[in-house]
Formats: structure tokens, C-alpha cells, sequence
């Protein structure tokens, strides 16, 4: 208790202090002269205060769990291996490892590229093999999501354990965990994710011991710790509620949007509408799309509502059906007059210009509004024909499935567990190509529920669970921050253009304060655990960062594909691997020039000596922060010789 209440003083005195400065500094401290490097600077420190602001309180409610109780006889559990391409003996050694787990259980291998190799393997090894339905034959695949959510359609354990190919179970997996499920609301434990081939230097930053460990624990105190993706076990009846509940609210969703197209069609039709019975009619089925919608809103069951209205609509239809069959009989009988002639390749009769006038200038019946009303609901398509399956229990809306399902299941009241202790180790990324790949992926998907669905809005959370989702998606925002934590000093040094008023006392009395105080949180909140490496990538690849966040975007709001990469297993050719970081060393050039620039402007006596002083504490702050680039430019792949504690 006297370290939660150590970490919550260090974060008050931390936020207090943080939005002191920021708030000084929109008030008192702009250069508006030079707004156009001025303006972003401070939005760029108003980030960072809202980012510490959200660790801090993630940091508040920080929980240590006990040890679950052990877990009761009779369960029934499935444990999902899941794979696309990885080499089938590394696949093997996690399955084999899950057979192995000491609780009674069943083993499936889900092989996304169904490879009759991995299946004889898994056969061998007496494993489940399961790949996807014929369904799945020219649908939507929804990559790692589609593939566990079709093995949820084949498998009918009470709890499910989802392992990453490279990620081998400890024996004791599921007694230290399914205990947690003695609790009938707990639908997710999460355990963290640890990689064997990691050296102690951890030039790739793989190894997340802040966020597997402080985070995690943070957002547990909340009923906020979430799905990441592997080394996690899930009750089957939350997922299954929540595919139904998707399922129910994207028909509603379908049924919404053909009434309210309806009405639109209906609306044109009207202004056409010369008939006093035809504009009658219209306004009727309109007016009742209009209480279609408003009973929807009402939570009147949708099955109910779309009923009632496909009758309104065939009633109206056919009260003014018998008096047009009269008018569309004389129009057929009219057509049969007009003189034809006879396609002589086609043999199809042809109206001649004279007939084709004719046609254009008659008044034809009014039932095609009201008919074309009858198929857009009736089109609503309830059975997602797009879709393998239309109940979806793993959400499908991003590139990685985990956090999006996580938040669907608190939205539902659902509760969740971080049990911190490495129950299963893994492979992380051995070449800087691939961790790129692997960081740009998780950002994207990230990026993609928090654009879909940003947790300040969706229905159900609460308002520290948002607060805990808003942390995680507002963190990868980081990188327009760090461009204009890099560009600043370079532009004063080199040109001498100040961002704010002055470097006076009332400047250094507020943000060296909040600098430490924010150190000081990290510090308390890690409880030694080493954390640079994490603070140093999450400025050194704010271009995956930016990237991330504009084709997210795009994909979200122009339909552009991402695309999706499986983080490969075996080290990748590293040649040209220069090219995947060229912002970064130019950035790292750019500013040992303005270093140069800044020191000889100061010595000719062009700049005053406290701002350049500021600013190359600055500049090297910021390539001791990107030489990590350097390093894992460097790295040729783990060795064995050296390994994380």
C-alpha cells in the first residue's frame, strides 16, 4: 500500500506540475512572431502532458494480484495454436509444448496455409489440425482473427488458450490461470509475452517489461487490462455473446441505413409525384420508415419493426396496384401498337425513333419508388453473405484483433486479469526489417479500432476503462510529437529562431520541475525495471509511428488496404536495412550540423548564450535517444552468449 500511495503522490505532484507549464506556456510563452514552429512546439509539449497525464493515472489504481485459486475438476479447454507460414518444426515444438500442458485439455494446430506437412506433423505428434471451412472460399479472411474464429465454429471447449507459433507453454499454464474463471464474469486472462532470444542490451527494444508488468497492472486495477493477441486464455461464452451482439448490431446497423435510403428515394419521388393518390401513398410509406426508425431507437426488437414495415409498405403497394393495372395495361397494349422493326443479326424487335419518343414522353405507373423501398429492406443481408459466418466472436474491424475484442468484452461488462507471471516464451523479431513490420502492424490495427471505434464513445465502458484504451491509441501519436521535438532546436540553431518569448527563469522554474517530476514517476512506477529502451523507440520510430496513424486513416475512411504481414520467426536478410530508417539518420545528420551551426553562430556572436546552450543539450539528448537506430543497424541476430534477466 505505501508504494501505490508513493506512485500516486509522485503523479499528482506530476500532473499538477505538467499542466502548470502547459498552460503557462499557451498563456505566456508563444512566440507568435514565429507561430509556424511555435504553434506546434507547445502542441507538441500539450501531448506529452496529456500522454504523462495518462500514465499517471493508469499508474493509480496499479494492482498486484494474488495467486488464483487452483483450478476446479472437469473443464473443458481447447488450446489454439495458430500459424500461417512459420516453419513447421518451430509450429511443432509450441504444439507439442501445448499437448503437454499438465490440466486436461484439447490441442488444435490452426494452419492459415494449410499445409498438408504440418498436418502429417500434427497427426504424428497427436495434435488437432484444423484450417478453414469452405466457406471461407472467396470471402473476406480476416487474417489471425478469421482463422480462430472459424477453429470457434469446430471446437466446443469451455475456455480457449491462444498461443502464437513461436510461443511455448510452461506445463503449469492452466492451473495458474483458469482459477481466475471461478469468477463467472472473468472472460479473458492475459499473461505476459517473454522472448529467450533477446540479448541483454535488447538493441530491437523487444523485451516490454513496462508495459508487461506496470501497464498491464495499471489497466488491471481499472478492469482494463487487454487481449494481446497470444498467451492468453478466453471463456467461450463471452466471445459467443459477443459475436451475437455484433452480429445483432450490424444487422440493425443494415436495417438503419436501407430506411433511411428509403426515405431518400421516397422524398424524390415525391417532388415527382403529380397523382394527389400517388404523392398520398409516398408520403405514407415514408412516414412510416420515419417510425421504423424512431421504434429502433426505442429498442423495439428489430425483427419486429422490419416486419411491420415490409407490411405497411405491401399494403400501400397494393391499394394503388388496382387502379394502375388499368393504366399499365393501356400502356403494354400501347407498346404492342407502335411499329417495330426486326434486328436482322438479332432477330430482337427494335422500336423505331419514332416509338422510342413516344415512350419517353408517357406517364408510367408510380409503384417503382414504393417497389424499389420493398427491396432495400428486403435486402438487408442478415445472413452477411460477404462473410464465412455471420457471427464473428473475434473482432475483425483491424489488422490485429486483440485489443478491439478486449474492449467489445468490457463494453458488454465482462471482466479481465492480468496474471503477471511468464508462463509461456516466445521469439521476438531478429533483424530490424522485421521488428519495423511487427511495431507498424500493431500501431496500424491499434489505430484502426481508435478511428472505428474510439473508446470515449463506444456504449457500455466505463470512464476509467476508457481512459486506459484512450492511453494505449493515444501513444501512438507520438511520432508528429517527436518531428517537432527534433526540427525545433535545429531550426534555432541554424536560423536563430526562438519558439518562445524568452529562456527566462519563469521558463526554467516550470519545466525542469515537470521534467523531473515525470522521471521520477517512470522511475517509481517501473520499481527498477529498465525502461529506456522503451522511451528511446518510442521517439526513435516516430516514422512507423506517423505511418501507422495516415494509413489507418486511410483505410478507414477511403477503403485503402493495409494489407497484412505475419511477423516473420527466422532472421531476414538485413541488407538495405539503412533504407528502412533513411528519417532517422537524416534527422541524426541534420542535427550534428545544426550543433556545428548553433556553436559557431554563439561564437560569432549571432546567438545568445543561454538559448544555445538549451538547444545542444537538447540536440544531444536527442541523438543519444536515436543512436538506438545505430545499434540495431548493427545487430546481426542473438548469439546465445547473452541473455535477458
Amino acid at each position: 500500500m505505501s508504494r501505490l500511495l508513493l506512485l500516486r503522490v509522485v503523479a499528482t505532484l506530476t500532473i499538477v506540475l505538467g499542466v502548470n507549464y502547459v498552460v503557462w506556456r499557451w498563456l505566456e510563452s508563444v512566440n507568435w512572431s514565429a507561430w509556424w514552429i511555435a504553434v506546434p512546439l507547445v502542441l507538441a509539449e500539450t501531448y506529452s502532458v496529456v500522454d504523462v497525464t495518462l500514465f499517471g493515472l493508469t499508474m493509480w489504481r496499479a494492482r498486484t494480484r494474488p495467486a488464483p485459486p487452483a483450478p476446479g475438476p472437469g473443464l473443458t479447454v481447447d488450446v489454439f495454436v495458430t500459424t500461417y507460414d512459420e516453419p513447421v518444426d518451430l509450429v511443432l515444438r509450441t504444439a507439442e509444448a501445448a499437448r503437454d500442458l499438465r490440466y486436461p485439455h484439447r490441442t488444435w494446430v490452426l494452419d492459415d496455409g494449410a499445409r498438408p506437412e504440418l498436418a502429417a506433423a500434427a497427426a504424428d505428434a497427436g495434435v488437432g489440425y484444423l484450417v478453414r471451412t469452405a466457406d471461407w472460399e472467396g470471402r473476406n479472411r480476416h487474417a489471425k482473427a478469421g482463422n480462430l474464429n472459424n477453429a470457434l465454429f469446430q471446437t466446443d471447449g469451455e475456455f480457449l488458450v491462444v498461443l502464437d507459433a513461436d510461443q511455448i507453454p510452461d506445463p503449469e499454464l492452466l492451473h495458474r490461470t483458469l482459477g481466475y474463471f471461478s469468477d463467472p464474469q472473468v472472460a479473458l486472462v492475459q499473461t505476459p509475452q517473454y522472448f529467450t532470444n533477446v540479448p541483454e542490451a535488447d538493441p530491437l527494444g523487444s523485451q516490454a517489461p513496462l508495459f508487461y508488468g506496470p501497464i498491464q497492472q495499471g489497466k488491471d486495477g481499472w478492469n482494463a487490462a487487454f487481449f494481446c493477441g497470444s498467451n492468453a486464455v478466453l471463456r467461450r461464452e463471452a466471445l459467443m455473446q459477443l459475436g451475437l451482439v455484433g452480429y445483432v448490431r450490424a444487422t440493425d446497423q443494415a436495417v438503419r441505413e436501407a430506411l433511411r435510403a428509403s426515405r431518400t428515394v421516397l422524398a424524390r419521388a415525391r417532388r415527382r409525384a403529380d397523382d394527389p393518390r400517388v404523392a398520398a401513398a409516398v408520403d405514407e410509406v415514408s412516414s412510416a420508415a420515419r417510425s421504423s426508425l424512431a421504434l429502433l431507437d426505442a429498442g423495439e426488437p428489430l425483427a419486429d419493426v422490419t416486419y411491420a414495415f415490409q407490411r405497411r409498405v405491401d399494403e400501400v403497394s397494393a391499394a394503388v396496384v388496382g387502379t394502375d393495372v388499368a393504366a399499365m395495361r393501356a400502356d403494354l397494349e400501347a407498346i404492342g401498337a407502335w411499329p417495330v422493326e426486326t434486328d436482322s443479326e438479332l432477330g430482337a424487335p427494335v422500336v423505331d425513333e419514332e416509338a422510342l419518343a413516344r415512350l419517353t414522353d408517357r406517364e408510367w405507373s408510380p409503384l417503382g419508388a414504393l417497389a424499389s423501398v420493398q427491396a432495400l429492406v428486403r435486402a438487408v443481408d442478415v445472413d452477411r453473405a460477404d462473410e464465412a459466418q455471420p457471427v464473428m466472436p473475434v473482432a475483425t474491424l483491424s489488422v490485429t484483433e486483440d485489443m478491439a475484442t478486449a474492449m467489445r468484452l468490457h463494453a458488454l461488462g465482462w471482466r479481465t486479469v492480468y496474471h503477471h507471471e511468464r508462463l509461456a516464451h516466445g521469439l521476438a523479431p531478429e533483424d530490424l526489417g522485421t521488428m519495423i513490420t511487427q511495431r507498424l502492424r500493431w500501431a496500424q490495427g491499434t489505430m484502426q479500432v481508435f478511428l472505428q471505434e474510439n473508446p470515449l464513445r463506444v456504449p457500455g465502458l466505463r470512464f476509467g476503462q476508457r481512459l486506459m484504451y484512450l492511453a494505449t491509441m493515444w501513444s501512438y501519436l507520438s511520432g508528429f510529437a517527436a518531428v517537432v521535438y527534433l526540427a525545433a532546436p535545429i531550426i534555432f540553431l541554424c536560423f536563430g529562431v526562438l519558439p518562445v518569448t524568452a529562456w527566462t527563469w519563469d521558463f526554467f522554474a516550470r519545466f525542469l520541475p515537470f521534467q523531473l517530476a515525470s522521471q521520477v514517476l517512470f522511475l517509481v512506477a517501473a520499481r527498477g525495471i529498465r525502461t529506456w529502451r522503451g522511451q528511446q523507440y518510442s521517439l526513435a520510430l516516430f516514422p512507423v509511428w506517423i505511418r501507422a496513424t495516415w494509413t489507418a486513416a486511410a483505410n478507414v475512411w477511403f477503403g485503402r488496404p493495409l494489407g497484412f504481414a505475419v511477423t516473420p520467426k527466422v532472421r531476414q536478410d538485413g541488407r538495405g536495412s539503412w533504407r528502412l530508417v533513411l528519417p532517422q539518420l537524416v534527422a541524426m545528420g541534420a542535427l550534428v550540423v545544426a550543433a556545428v551551426v548553433g556553436i559557431a553562430r554563439w561564437g560569432l556572436g549571432y546567438a545568445p548564450w543561454v538559448g544555445t546552450w538549451v538547444n545542444l543539450l537538447w540536440v544531444a539528448y536527442d541523438l543519444v535517444v536515436l543512436s538506438v537506430i545505430v545499434q540495431a543497424l548493427r545487430y546481426r541476430g542473438y548469439t546465445g552468449a547473452e541473455r535477458m534477466g
